[in-house]
């Protein structure tokens, strides 16, 4: 066990004021056995309650004091706003914060943990992106409506002319996580069709396999959601293979990978929060 950040962890490279602090945890540092060794997070995966007691301790500890407030996630769009008395266990895929201490906080094993702020670290965000909510109703998925939330949250207080999400885009940082990669999120034409009916140009993400199979960069969709709002400065996760949970076993976990296999697998954290 470890009272600070593991080695092992991912900490975003991103031009982030000093005061936004985020990371994203891996396998490593905790007390859970096999198959959720070590540092498993979710309590809803089978694993021993005390372990994801101990493992979840931990990570506190390694925030530094900051509060990671867990959710129920869906793979929908909700957005919690964190707020010191709200309870682990609000159901929703994304949350917004603009109090110190305590932290956005996202599970994963295979699905996309999105970070976000701004150039003046004035909030924070974290989104849950599996395919269902990156593709979302309509064009509407998790992306914009946790850009919605976080822009509000951002911008409150500000003088009316300033308080233009538009603009405020282009102010915004995101991080991208670990995820599938698109060399193994295999997915049918169901969920291709779910892409390409809001964006034609989401076809250059999905590769034909044949036999109505198809494979899936969810990295690079998110990146084409996010610039769809005008959120270039993306950062992280470019659909590499050292971003990929299925192909990295010894450091990441897997949904995919480990479930069938191994009767489970653990989760992940990605954090973000404010100093």
């Amino acid at each position: 066990m470890t009272s600070g950040p593991h080695p092992d962890w991912l900490r975003p490279l991103w031009p982030a004021p000093a005061h936004v602090r985020a990371l994203c945890t891996t396998r490593a540092g905790g007390a859970s056995a096999p198959p959720f060794d070590t540092l498993n997070l979710g309590d809803h995966v089978g694993d021993d309650p005390r372990a994801v007691r101990a493992n979840r301790a931990a990570l506190g500890a390694a925030l530094g004091g900051a509060r990671p407030v867990f959710l129920r996630q869906v793979h929908g769009t909700a957005v919690a706003a964190l707020h010191a008395a709200l309870p682990d266990g609000m159901v929703a895929d994304a949350c917004v914060a603009a109090t110190p201490g305590l932290a956005c906080t996202i599970m994963v094993a295979d699905c996309l943990p999105i970070l976000l702020t701004d150039r003046q670290g004035r909030a924070v965000a974290a989104a849950h992106a599996g395919w269902r909510g990156l593709a979302g109703q309509g064009g509407v998925g998790v992306v914009e409506s946790v850009f919605k939330g976080f822009s509000a949250l951002a911008l409150a207080g500000q003088a009316p002319e300033a308080m233009d999400s538009i603009a405020h885009a282009a102010d915004t940082l995101a991080w991208l996580g670990p995820c599938i990669g698109p060399r193994a999120f295999e997915v049918g034409a169901e969920v291709r069709a779910a892409f390409c009916a809001h964006d034609a140009a989401a076809a250059r993400h999905f590769t034909d396999q044949g036999g109505g199979k198809y494979l899936a960069d969810l990295a690079g969709l998110a990146r084409q959601r996010l610039a769809a709002l005008g959120i270039t400065s993306v950062h992280g996760n470019d659909g590499g293979p050292d971003w990929c949970t299925v192909s990295r076993p010894s450091r990441f976990f897997s949904h995919r990978r480990d479930s069938a296999a191994l009767g489970g697998s653990g989760r992940m954290a990605a954090c973000i929060w404010l100093g």
